[in-house]
């Protein structure tokens, strides 16, 4: 058994949310343990946008130039190939930030970056491959967490229980809390294709269906929009799905044709929110307490957003005592507008997204808009690259 009940406060999860907060509490001196259910930070289907308002936040935590020598690509515009059309969707580059683009990093190179900052603290600790599945009750409050380490059971006492875990948290599940959703209509093919010397594609291309690829240096990470429910995993779905490809792209489609269902990984897109983040002793923050679609990549820059607040907030609480209710509903109240303007803006995007038309069909209005008004890219700029 392993015990630490000296800790000033428990994050479960280390995705981008939950290493930032420990990020930033450690430097303010707090005592604190992430726990992260994997012994590292490899998993190929997870974002890999990091904005430029995040980029502005490690300008601040002087982390920028370590961050710019790892791996990346920059993008000062997000453009659309609409059967062949360019558009722009946003531009960056009217932003109050000092790089106003916005960079793809593997995001296992980015928790590495942000793994090593803290652990330049004293206080920081985190333990990996450690699976939490309960929470620790007195008196009607939450004091800790119960789950499984490398040398078996683990039971962790803190001030706060910070639940950044993810969508499918057994944390939150084990505190009671249950989020509403909200209709998604799409979900997500993940593939790899290889890359050949000088190859490229657009990153955005539409017109009977989404395709958005990432350039990982010596291959392409695929994410293919279609919509919700219509992949079984049968054998028959992969055809189908080389044939939408074809008539988004026809080359990247004859790219795929080798593919099988072992290739392709399912992503089943949620949107929702708790109507409460928290209960005493806990607060739940990033895709924990609001789960995002990827349109528009944002889910990062809310979470890291999220962190933030709270260190803000519950940072000084801590210094001193363990935080009320009250303090954790602060937290709630500064972040659930945003999320609430984002998911209805996303909401909006998944018609368009999942629109099949033929070559030669009229653009749908909103990306009439943006093309008849260039100015408007700059809104959707500050949208996507700072936030609500």
């Amino acid at each position: 058994m392993d015990t630490r009940s000296d800790t000033d406060c428990i994050i479960v999860g280390g995705g981008p949310a939950g290493l930032m907060l420990g990020l930033l509490l450690a430097r303010r001196g707090l005592d604190v343990t992430v726990v992260e259910k994997h012994a590292d930070f490899l998993r190929d289907f997870r974002g890999d946008t990091i904005h430029p308002s995040t980029q502005q936040l490690l300008g601040q935590l002087g982390l920028l130039d370590e961050f710019l020598q790892r791996p990346h690509a920059d993008m000062s515009r997000v453009t659309l190939s609409w059967h062949g059309t360019e558009l722009t969707l946003a531009d960056f580059a009217h932003l109050p930030t000092a790089r106003k683009v916005m960079t793809f990093m593997p995001q296992w190179d980015f928790l590495d970056l942000l793994a090593d900052a803290a652990g330049r603290h004293p206080g920081f600790h985190l333990l990996r491959s450690t699976r939490i599945d309960g929470v620790v009750r007195e008196g009607g409050r939450i004091t800790g967490v119960t789950g499984t380490g490398p040398e078996g059971a683990v039971e962790i006492r803190a001030r706060l229980v910070v639940d950044a875990s993810g969508r499918d948290s057994e944390v939150r599940t084990a505190a009671g809390l249950a989020p509403t959703e909200v209709a998604a209509a799409m979900d997500v093919l993940w593939f790899r294709l290889p890359k050949h010397e000088g190859e490229a594609y657009p990153f955005v291309q539409a017109g009977a269906g989404m395709i958005i690829t990432i350039d990982r240096g010596d291959f392409f990470q695929i994410a293919h929009v279609i919509p919700a429910g219509t992949w079984t995993g049968e054998a028959e779905d992969v055809p189908e799905m080389i044939a939408r490809l074809r008539r988004i792209s026809p080359r990247l489609g004859e790219a795929a044709a080798s593919l099988t269902r072992d290739d392709v990984h399912l992503l089943r897109v949620r949107l929702e929110r708790l109507r409460r983040w928290y209960v005493d002793g806990l607060l739940c923050i990033g895709d924990s307490a609001h789960a995002m679609s990827p349109a528009g990549g944002v889910g990062i820059n809310l979470a890291i957003q999220d962190a933030v607040t709270t260190a803000r907030i519950l940072g000084p609480v801590l210094e001193n005592r363990a935080p009320l209710p009250r303090d954790l509903r602060r937290v709630q109240r500064r972040r659930a507008w945003p999320v609430i303007v984002t998911q209805a803006v996303q909401r909006q995007m998944q018609r368009p997204l999942l629109t099949t038309t033929q070559p030669g069909a009229p653009l749908p209005r909103p990306l009439r808009m943006l093309r008849d008004h260039p100015a408007l890219t700059r809104m959707t700029g500050r949208f996507v690259g700072l936030g609500a």
